[in-house]
C-alpha cells in the first residue's frame, strides 16, 4: 500500500469526478501525490487563489492491483517525447471527452506555463524537442497521479 496525498481547501468526504477541471496534464481527473510537501504545497496555492485553508486529504492505493487486468494504466517514468505528447493531447484537448482510456496515469508534473508552450508548439514555432525542455518542472522532477475514472476511484481509500 502507497499513501498519497491530495492538497485543496476541501476535506473531501467522496470523490467527484465531475468537480474536476478539465485540460490537465493527464485529462480531467483526481490529482494525487506520494510527496506530501508537494500536495502540501498544492493546498497553498489554491488557499491563496480560492480562499479557504489548505487541507492535506490523504488515501492508501495498493499498487498490486496494477499488476492485475482491473485497472488500464500508463506510467511515464520520465520526462520523454511521448509524455509531452500526452499532455499536450489533455491540455489541448477541445472537447468533453478523454482522450485516453486509462483508469490511472502516472507522470512528470509540467510547468505550470502550459499553455503558452501549448501555443509555441501548436503553430510550430517549437519543435516537440523544445515543447518538451519547456514543460519539465521548474523545480525539479516532481510525480502525481491521475484518477480518471470511478473504477480507479474505488481503489483509493482515504485515511
Amino acid at each position: 500500500m502507497i499513501k498519497l496525498y491530495h492538497g485543496s481547501t476541501v476535506d473531501i468526504k467522496e470523490i467527484d469526478l465531475s468537480k474536476s477541471r478539465p485540460n490537465k496534464d493527464f485529462g480531467k481527473g483526481f490529482y494525487l501525490s506520494a510527496d506530501k510537501k508537494q500536495a502540501w504545497r498544492m493546498g497553498e496555492f489554491k488557499s491563496r487563489t480560492e480562499g479557504g485553508r489548505p487541507i492535506l486529504n490523504t488515501y492508501l492505493f495498493d499498487e498490486e492491483l496494477l499488476n492485475t487486468n482491473q485497472l488500464k494504466y500508463l506510467i511515464f517514468s520520465e520526462y520523454s517525447k511521448e509524455w509531452a505528447e500526452f499532455v499536450f493531447l489533455n491540455r489541448n484537448n477541445k472537447t468533453h471527452n478523454q482522450v485516453h482510456e486509462y483508469d490511472i496515469v502516472y507522470g512528470p508534473i509540467a510547468n505550470d506555463k502550459v499553455g503558452m508552450q501549448i501555443s509555441k508548439y501548436e503553430d510550430g514555432y517549437i519543435t516537440i524537442d523544445v515543447f518538451l525542455e519547456n514543460l519539465k518542472y521548474m523545480g525539479g522532477i516532481t510525480f502525481q497521479y491521475f484518477f480518471g475514472t470511478e473504477l480507479a476511484i474505488s481503489k483509493l481509500q482515504k485515511i
